[in-house]
């Protein structure tokens, strides 16, 4: 007589469902991580400001130290980026694309604000591209089952 357990042919569909979400999940993470650290490194602490088309560079250090990621679980994404201080600017958009914004110095005791063009000093789309050819090798091995 053969003894057979025909329950155990079959896998269990939520098990594996939440093993994906689970590798989803820390795969995005670590692909948020790599992007973030990519930018971040790419940012030099240098006097002056950098040639168009290069890293800006730092002078105080927040725009490389507020360089953040965040998975977002309602679309299921992972998001990096400068964080927005408490400063009404656009800095980060400004020196990613290009553009103008309005510089503001105190000037013998009064208020002078100027408007200027930036030319574009990207440093997240270097920074995606630099790590974009990783990506697909973080999904090796990356759904366990248990």
């Amino acid at each position: 007589m053969i003894d057979m357990r025909i329950k155990s042919l079959f896998f269990d569909r939520g098990k594996v469902v939440r093993a994906v979400d689970k590798a989803r999940r820390a795969v995005l993470s670590k692909a948020g991580a790599f992007i973030r650290t990519a930018a971040r490194t790419s940012i030099r602490k240098r006097k002056g400001s950098a040639p168009p088309g290069s890293p800006p560079h730092s002078h105080v250090g927040l725009l490389r130290n507020f360089i953040l990621f965040g998975y977002d679980r309602a679309s299921d994404s992972v998001v990096v980026g400068p964080a927005k201080l408490n400063k009404p600017t656009e800095a980060p958009r400004v020196l990613e694309h290009g553009g103008t914004t309005t510089i503001t110095k105190v000037s013998r005791g009064r208020l002078r604000k100027r408007r200027v063009r930036i030319r574009a000093r990207p440093f997240m789309g270097p920074a995606l591209g630099k790590e974009r050819p990783k990506l697909p090798k973080l999904w090796a091995g990356s759904v366990r089952g248990g």
